[in-house]
C-alpha cells in the first residue's frame, strides 16, 4: 500500500493542476481503475490517474479518426499558428511544468527546466516547417502529360512515449503530426504520465480541436495498443522506448503494412585519442554520460580511451563525477537524482557487479544507497573488457565504464562491434582523424568533440537495431507525410 508523498506547498499545486483523466476528443474522462504515480526520490505516492482499457483505446481511435478529414484539410498556417502558441504556452509555464516532470521522473529541476524549453522549440521549429511543406510539376519526358507530385498527412498516428523525457519526447512526435496534418492517440508511459497530461491541457488551451490529439494512460499498454495499432484505420506508428518492444511493435505493424518511425536501444560508444583537449573531453564525457542521469538512449554506454592519455583521463573524471551532489531533484544545486525504480537500481548493480567480476576496478562509487527513493551513487569503472554485460547492454544510469584502446582502426572496430547504432562521440583536435573516424562510425549521429547532439533542428535517429526513420530536422515532418502523384494528360 503507497503512502502519500509529503509533498511542500508549491509541489502539491503543481500536482494538483495536472488533469487525471483521459483525454478523448477534447474532453476529460474519468475510469474505473486508476494508476499510481510514484515519486521515485521517495517511493512515496504523487497521485493517481485514470487507467484506460482497450475500450477507452478504441474510443481514442474513434476520436482521432473523425477529426482527421477536418484537421487535414486546416490550412497549413492554422496549423502553424496553434504551433506556435502552444510554444509560447510551455516556455510561460517553465518552472510549473518543469517541477511536474521532476517530481514524477526524479531528474534535477534544472534539467527538467532544460527539458520544457527542449519541447517548445520542438513546437516551434515544427511551426516553421508547416507552411513549408513542398510538392513538384513537370513535363513527363515523353510529352503528353505532366507530372504532379503533393504530400498529404498519413492519416490518424500512434505516439508511444518513454518515461525518461516524459514532455520532450511527446512533443518530438505530436508536433510533426499536426504539422503534417494528421491526428494522433498518444500513449505516454505509465511511470511518468503527468507531464503529457499537463501537455495536452496546455495545447487544449491554445486552441487545439477537439479529436485532433487524444491521450491515454494505462497501466497495461500491450492489451490497449494492440487492437489500435491492428486496425486498418491507424496509418502511422512512432515509438520510442526499448528495441525488443520496438520488434514485437513491428511485427504488429506488419500485419497491416503500417508506416513506422522507431527511436529505439543505444550503446554508444565515446572515443577519446590522445590528441584531445583532455579538459573538452572530461567534460563531454561527463555531459554524455550524467545526462538524465545517466538515463537516456544517448548515454556514453562504452568509454574508450587512447593508452597514452587513459589515466589521466579516468582520474579527472572520477574526480569531476565524485563531485556531482546527488539527492531529490527539487533540492538546490542537485545533479545526480534517483533512478525511475528498484528495477533500474538492480539492474546497474547487476551490471557493475558483473564488470568487477571480469576485472574492472572500480574508482568511485559502485553500491547501491540504502533508504528511501531509488538512488545510486556516481560511479566510474576502470578497465572494463568488452565481455562485461554493460558492454552489450544499455546501463541507463550513473556509471562510466572506461576501457583502453592503442590505434584508430581499433577504436573504430570495437565501437562498431554491436548491433546498435543510434550515436557515437568523438574527442580529437585532428580534423583528419576526426572526419575519418565520425565516417567510419555506424551511428546515425556522431558528436565530434561535444558530448551532447539533441537537437530540434537536427535529425534525430538511428541505424541497425536502433530505430528506423528521423524525429526533428527538416526530414522530422516526413515521417507524417505520404507522397501522390498525379499524372495530367494535356
Amino acid at each position: 500500500m503507497l503512502t502519500e508523498s509529503p509533498l511542500s506547498t508549491a509541489e502539491r499545486a503543481a500536482i494538483d493542476t495536472v488533469p487525471r483523466g483521459l483525454f478523448i476528443d477534447g474532453e476529460w474522462r474519468a475510469t474505473a481503475r486508476s494508476l499510481p504515480v510514484v515519486d521515485p526520490a521517495t517511493g512515496e505516492l504523487l497521485c493517481s490517474v485514470a487507467d484506460a482499457d482497450p475500450a477507452d483505446g478504441l474510443a481514442a481511435l474513434d476520436s482521432a479518426c473523425t477529426a482527421q478529414p477536418n484537421w487535414a484539410r486546416t490550412p497549413p498556417r492554422e496549423r502553424s499558428d496553434l504551433l506556435m502558441r502552444v510554444h509560447r504556452a510551455l516556455l510561460a509555464e517553465t518552472e510549473r511544468l518543469g517541477l511536474i516532470a521532476t517530481l514524477e521522473m526524479g531528474k534535477p529541476l534544472a534539467e527538467a527546466r532544460g527539458e520544457i524549453a527542449y519541447a517548445a522549440e520542438f513546437f516551434r521549429w515544427f511551426a516553421e516547417e508547416a507552411v513549408r511543406l513542398d510538392g513538384g510539376y513537370l513535363p513527363a519526358p515523353t510529352g503528353g502529360s505532366r507530372f504532379l507530385v503533393t504530400r498529404q498527412p498519413v492519416g490518424p498516428s500512434l505516439l508511444i512515449t518513454p518515461w525518461n523525457f516524459p514532455m520532450a519526447m511527446g512533443a518530438r512526435k505530436i508536433a510533426p503530426a499536426l504539422a503534417a496534418g494528421c491526428t494522433c492517440v498518444v500513449k505516454p508511459a505509465e511511470q511518468t504520465p503527468l507531464s503529457m497530461l499537463a501537455l495536452a491541457e496546455t495545447m487544449a488551451a491554445a486552441g487545439l480541436p477537439a479529436g485532433v490529439v487524444n491521450v491515454i494512460t494505462t497501466a497495461d499498454p500491450a492489451a490497449v495498443m494492440t487492437p489500435l495499432i491492428r486496425d486498418q484505420r491507424s496509418r502511422k506508428l512512432s515509438f520510442t522506448g526499448s528495441t525488443a518492444v520496438g520488434k514485437q511493435l513491428l511485427a504488429h505493424c506488419a500485419q497491416t503494412v503500417m508506416r513506422t518511425s522507431m527511436e529505439l536501444g543505444g550503446n554508444a560508444p565515446l572515443l577519446v585519442f590522445d590528441d584531445a583537449d583532455l579538459d573538452e573531453a572530461v567534460e563531454g564525457a561527463l555531459a554524455a554520460k550524467m545526462r538524465n542521469i545517466g538515463q537516456a538512449c544517448t548515454a556514453a554506454n562504452r568509454i574508450l580511451v587512447q593508452r597514452g592519455v587513459a589515466d589521466v583521463f579516468a582520474r579527472r573524471l572520477a574526480d569531476r563525477m565524485a563531485a556531482l551532489p546527488m539527492g531529490r531533484g527539487t533540492e538546490p544545486n542537485v545533479v545526480v537524482g534517483p533512478l525511475i525504480d528498484a528495477d533500474a537500481v538492480a539492474k546497474v548493480q547487476r551490471l557493475v557487479d558483473d564488470a568487477r567480476a571480469r576485472g574492472a576496478t572500480v574508482l568511485i562509487g559502485g553500491t547501491a544507497l540504502d533508504g528511501p527513493g531509488t538512488f545510486y551513487p556516481a560511479t566510474v569503472l576502470v578497465d572494463v573488457p568488452d565481455d562485461a554485460d554493460m558492454c552489450h547492454t544499455e546501463i541507463f544510469g550513473p556509471v562510466a565504464a572506461i576501457g583502453v584502446f592503442d590505434t584508430e582502426d581499433e577504436a573504430v572496430g570495437r565501437a562498431n562491434d554491436t548491433p546498435y547504432g543510434l550515436v557515437s562521440y568523438v574527442f580529437t583536435e585532428n580534423l583528419r582523424r576526426g572526419l575519418r573516424v565520425c565516417e567510419a562510425l555506424e551511428t546515425g549521429m556522431v558528436g565530434l568533440n561535444q558530448g551532447v547532439v539533441s537537437n530540434p533542428a537536427a535529425p534525430f535517429g538511428g541505424v541497425k537495431e536502433s530505430g528506423l526513420g528521423r524525429e526533428g530536422g527538416l526530414t522530422g515532418i516526413d515521417e507524417f507525410l505520404e507522397t501522390k502523384y498525379i499524372g495530367v494528360k494535356l
